[in-house]
């Protein structure tokens, strides 16, 4: 799905990648952790296809990554939500983008363009699947932040991509509410078949998301550094002795990076 082949990348003379290379299969989930600066948000920028490697390559789904891709969505972690849009709106913001321009960002003759009916359709879907069905005319200053967060994943997955790249999403939401949407994010993912990069900073949360946790080390780095987790997204692994022992696990790694 996923493959960065001695890629460098410099921002500002301060070297973030240097020969790097990296590979993730179709369909898995990955958690990226580090240190702040590490690169972790300006690796999901390379996959986005946002900014652009000096030397190396990224390919994905075999083909050379040169620019933004229509298949690959991004969620951040301020939401990215128009304030002036409803959810609804906003929901269905990418959709109304690719009637207009075409998928690939280039104007699509009329025959080639989203019927409208279909673009509400499959936005009331995902208002639905992420339980803001009932909020879908609010403005996102008169919901919750988890609220919000959801209307910019249904955005995402309204789009339905096959790369799903998420940068601390759920960072700012209380434990409660971040628990129930990882898990509500996973089921939805792996309903889609879709490849799921997600950075995020806590511990407990790459322990529980990520069937492989990629670490990156202080810049530069050379090597991707991984590990394996094959219990996520099962509620019961949250209490299990395998999960306290990867989280450990973690602490001691970043320690020593």
């Amino acid at each position: 799905m996923i493959r960065m082949e001695d890629i460098t990348f410099t921002y500002a003379r301060r070297p973030i990648f240097e020969g790097f290379s990296w590979q993730v299969a179709r369909g898995e989930v990955w958690a990226v952790l580090g240190p702040s600066g590490c690169g972790k948000s300006t690796l999901l920028l390379l996959l986005a296809g946002l900014v652009a490697p000096q030397t190396g390559k990224i390919e994905i789904q075999g083909e050379m990554l040169d620019r933004p891709r229509p298949q690959t969505s991004l969620v951040l972690q301020e939401y990215g939500l128009l304030p002036w849009a409803t959810l609804r709106e906003n929901v269905a913001l990418g959709l109304r983008i690719r009637r207009f321009y075409g998928p690939d960002g280039r104007h699509a003759p009329q025959d080639l363009r989203l019927d409208a009916n279909d673009i509400a359709m499959r936005t009331e879907n995902w208002l639905r699947r992420l339980d803001i069905y009932g909020l879908a005319d609010y403005r996102p200053s008169q919901v919750s932040g988890g609220q919000r967060q959801r209307a910019a994943i249904a955005r995402a997955l309204v789009l339905q991509p096959d790369l799903l790249l998420m940068d601390e999403p759920f960072a700012a939401l209380d434990a409660p509410t971040r628990e129930d949407l990882q898990a509500l994010t996973l089921a939805l993912c792996s309903e889609a078949g879709l490849t799921v990069v997600l950075v995020t900073h806590t511990l407990e949360e790459a322990a529980f998301v990520g069937q492989r946790i990629l670490i990156l080390d202080a810049p530069p780095n050379h090597v991707p550094h991984s590990l394996a987790n094959p219990h996520t997204a099962d509620a019961a692994y949250r209490r299990s002795a395998a999960y306290y022992a990867q989280v450990t696990k973690l602490r001691g790694r970043l320690e020593g990076a």
